[in-house]
């Protein structure tokens, strides 16, 4: 097989070392065609969304980097988007820029097959980055018109555990941490490239504060990290909800009683409630570190969140939470869905 032929067929996450990923890489990271003649053309697809997400932004910072005006880049909704309307976007010519970067993010696969025929004809001048929700069949139309129009096709799927290992140490490198911190993470916590991610990046903001990161303070960390999913959803909810809210949720619900997950958030509540009430008091970080049991960490997470957060929000959140308790006991509400009602309301 050909190597452009293997870089076509072979999901990025799965091939070896040496082939579109040198030994020094962490596996799973998408490599260009071997082919010199590659365009600028990409689709990304596969059911590994957060390795989909990081290819997908790493590409357009690069790209992006060398237009001098903001309209030498557009990013389509994909909702409702049809092959004529990316047909045009893709061929406009660029106005004050060398070329023009045209993106669509997070196709639904039931409808990227209609977006094939925009690419029977894309301009040098065009660089354009496809990215679709699922995985893509081999008869894939769209992916089909890609290849056609000299581009690449890259499908990033779940990691396998060698492959992940040799993630998780490629990004603990990325963010300057020392190899003991990849091999808790490998330990200890769920194979969610996401998850995964977010711990490494909460163990470089802790180092950068001046902390030691020593193997006690990663083991407490990651592990309060694992234990403690519900300081995420917290992160998510505060100051204001955001959609990883709800990913994050349903992540938790997978594997922890409605219940629980309620009490744990409304615990995480009342820490950010007592923060802000010291702040109020004029108790600076330091002060209110030294002062409560929980993390140094974890209460400057908390700290900053209650700085942007109004208290009649926290104390809302709260008496929802009760209300919850008291509705699913006396058999009033089902508690997952219940759960997904007060989290609505926060």
């Amino acid at each position: 097989m050909a190597p452009s032929d293997y870089h076509r067929l072979v999901p990025a996450s799965n091939r070896a070392p040496g082939r579109g990923a040198s030994r020094g890489e962490p596996r799973g990271a998408a490599r260009p065609s071997a082919r010199s003649s590659s365009r600028p053309i990409l689709l990304l697809h596969g059911e590994e969304s957060f390795l989909i997400d990081d290819e997908a932004r790493r590409t357009l910072i690069d790209w992006r980097s060398q237009l001098v005006s903001d309209f030498g880049s557009e990013a389509m909704d994909p909702a409702g988007l049809s092959a004529d309307r990316l047909r045009d976007a893709v061929q406009q010519a660029p106005f004050l820029d060398p070329y023009r970067v045209v993106s669509v993010r997070g196709i639904a696969t039931r409808r990227a097959e209609g977006l094939a025929a925009a690419l029977t004809e894309v301009p040098d001048s065009t660089r354009l980055l496809l990215t679709v929700s699922g995985r893509l069949p081999a008869s894939s139309k769209l992916a089909k018109a890609v290849l056609a129009a000299g581009g690449r096709v890259t499908e990033h799927q779940p990691l396998r555990p060698r492959a992940l290992q040799d993630w998780v140490f490629g990004q603990a490198r990325e963010y300057g941490l020392p190899t003991s911190a990849g091999a808790a993470l490998i330990r200890l916590a769920r194979p969610d490239l996401g998850i995964i991610d977010s711990e490494l990046r909460k163990l470089a903001a802790y180092r950068a504060t001046g902390n030691d990161l020593d193997q006690a303070a990663i083991e407490e960390l990651v592990v309060a990290g694992r234990q403690d999913d519900i300081f995420r959803l917290t992160d998510q909810l505060l100051p204001r909800p955001s959609a990883g809210a709800w990913r994050i949720a349903r992540g938790l619900l997978e594997r922890e009683q409605p219940t629980t997950i309620a009490y744990r958030l409304a615990r995480h509540l009342s820490l950010v409630l007592e923060v802000r009430a010291r702040q109020e008091r004029g108790e600076s970080l330091s002060q209110v570190q030294a002062a409560m049991r929980e993390h140094p960490f974890v209460v400057q997470k908390a700290y900053d969140a209650a700085r942007e957060t109004d208290v009649n929000r926290l104390e809302a959140g709260l008496r929802a939470l009760l209300d919850y308790e008291w509705e699913v006991k006396s058999g009033q509400t089902d508690a997952a869905l219940g759960l997904e009602a007060v989290l609505a309301r926060l």
